[in-house]
């Protein structure tokens, strides 16, 4: 274990290196403490650190930064999260007041605000789907043999699937289908639709036929499996880090966060509430080990999991990205289970 001395050392260079993104020397660290220590006496216990595995010197000449392993013990151990400014609050607070039936623009918009508030790439995952619920089916007409189908979960994720129809668009024998729908399948999950169907309404649609299989088509297409939604913010934003001046180095991380299975095979499954950090070599993607990847997870009506997340150098602002997500997963999270803040 670090002594007090030691850990007071390692805070310091990791908060300067933060900023600065340069190596860090003793009579810096000097001139920051408190109690005056010299910087000799601060040199050996640089040294020290370094012996232990918490520091690297990039060059003989120069200053120390922070190993993988220095900013897990400043993670765990040294870190005092931030907390947002209410002006901070007060805009997020007036982003989610938007009406729920635009909740998927909302979940997009969370990535924005999140990239925003952290200067990082963000990201925000979808739950899984087929446990996601029905909220509610409309079919908007595209001319007479066409129509778009829209399923809305409970998840803000909306699916979309325009369908050609047999026989020339009858809009009052839609519309009244919908309504059927509607009124006896909503609040059912995705993957219990077909079977709700059956027992609830099966009946009442088998008397036309060609209806009932229409409707087993259409939910058919509405629910097949498709790959996880995500949204990401401020993909640029890690090309502002000096870390990663080297594009060739970069190119395989963003082709990762441009797709959506790549993001969710970067947080992987959730282990835990609260915010979760992996740093370097503790992300299983080779295209993410000189990254740090913070996430912490919402939950809709206390059962589906979300992810919102953070991508960005391991010399990351810890503090203040996990005082923004602790905020950030509570906000989605009541406004997903009591319909507002």
């Amino acid at each position: 274990m670090l002594t007090e001395r030691q850990q007071l050392i390692l805070r310091l260079v990791v908060d300067d290196y933060i900023r600065s993104a340069e190596p860090v020397g003793s009579r810096t660290i000097s001139k920051r403490m408190e109690a005056h220590l010299s910087p000799a006496t601060i040199r050996n216990e640089m040294s020290d650190l370094e012996e232990m595995g918490y520091l690297e010197q990039p060059h003989t000449s120069a200053g120390r930064i922070p190993s993988q392993k220095g900013y897990r013990f400043y993670v765990d151990h040294l870190l005092q999260p931030s907390f947002l400014s209410p002006r901070e609050i007060a805009q997020i607070r007036r982003l989610f007041r938007e009406r729920l039936d635009a909740m998927e623009h909302v979940v997009k918009q969370t990535a924005g605000i999140l990239s925003t508030l952290t200067n990082y790439t963000a990201f925000v995952l979808g739950p899984m789907g087929e446990e996601a619920k029905l909220r509610h089916i409309q079919v908007v007409p595209l001319g007479e043999w066409a129509a778009v189908a829209i399923l809305v979960t409970d998840s803000g994720h909306v699916e979309k699937k325009t369908v050609i129809l047999p026989d020339p668009a009858d809009l009052a024998e839609i519309q009244q289908l919908v309504d059927l729908l509607n009124d006896r399948l909503v609040g059912a999950s995705i993957s219990e639709l077909k079977e709700k169907l059956e027992q609830q309404i099966g009946l009442e649609l088998r008397r036309h036929v060609d209806r009932y299989e229409r409707v087993l088509n259409l939910i058919d297409e509405l629910t097949a499996p498709t790959e996880e939604w995500v949204y990401v913010g401020g993909t640029t934003k890690i090309l502002e880090q000096p870390e990663f001046r080297d594009l060739e180095k970069l190119k395989p991380l963003l082709v990762m966060l441009e797709d959506a299975n790549g993001v969710a095979q970067l947080v992987g499954p959730p282990m835990r509430q609260g915010v979760q950090v992996r740093i370097g070599y503790e992300n299983e993607l080779s295209a993410a080990q000189e990254c740090s990847v913070a996430t912490a997870t919402y939950r809709i009506h206390g059962g589906q999991v979300g992810i919102i997340g953070v991508v960005g150098p391991t010399r990351m602002e810890y503090g203040r990205v996990i005082g923004v997500l602790h905020y950030l997963s509570h906000v989605l999270t009541d406004l997903f289970n009591r319909g507002g803040l």
